[in-house]
């Protein structure tokens, strides 16, 4: 009887511990149904862009969302703006100095409920060599199994945030005063990152 008890007790752990030590889901960043993108104001108007080129890994538990996690770079060098010339400034010492400082980088270090579905994401940002402290207020889009072209399976979640950035508190200063007052140029910068993420199944 007392064997018969023990082995019972131990397929009820073997049950029992796979649901206790699950981890967070890890998704990884699919670059080709995401986007990174900005504006920033030029004159009287607003001058869009993106980057094309980016990765980043999320570890996200909703029911444990203190315990997950972001980690984002994107190629300075990938920046685009539909304008070749403009490109090429952008990537110079003027502003992102590509050469010097190739990625831009976030790391999250807290996760906090903000609302349904609504979280804040506290992390590192890191661009132009300077690293500060941001809070992003993250949108998630839920969670669903999908099939793709080859036949597997595999579950994709989505995600999307959106912050103002003072430019100049990074060290990107470069401006033109105009003769007739004011500059060329805002120091406020939106951006937009939508992700959708994808782990194998």
């Amino acid at each position: 009887m007392k064997k018969l008890l023990a082995a019972a007790a131990l397929s009820l752990l073997a049950v029992a511990l796979p649901t206790v030590a699950r981890a967070a889901d890890t998704y990884n960043v699919d670059k080709g149904h995401s986007e990174v993108s900005f504006k920033v104001k030029h004159l009287l108007g607003k001058v869009p862009g993106r980057f094309n080129d980016f990765s980043g890994t999320i570890v996200f538990d909703p029911a444990k969302p203190e315990t997950s996690s972001v980690e984002f770079a994107i190629k300075a060098t990938s920046i685009d703006t539909a304008n070749g010339d403009r490109d090429g400034h952008l990537r110079s010492a003027d502003f992102f100095d590509v050469e010097k400082f190739p990625e831009i980088t976030f790391k999250s270090s807290k996760v906090k409920p903000a609302g349904k579905d609504k979280y804040d994401v506290t992390g590192t940002l890191t661009l132009h060599g300077v690293s500060k402290e941001v809070t992003l207020p993250v949108s998630f889009g839920g969670v669903m199994t999908a099939k793709g072209r080859d036949g597997k399976e595999s579950l994709k979640s989505g995600f999307e945030t959106q912050v103002t950035l003072n430019r100049k508190d990074y060290g990107i200063v470069w401006n033109t005063v105009l003769d007739s007052g004011g500059t060329v140029l805002g120091d406020d910068v939106s951006v937009q990152i939508q992700i959708e993420a994808t782990k194998p199944k």
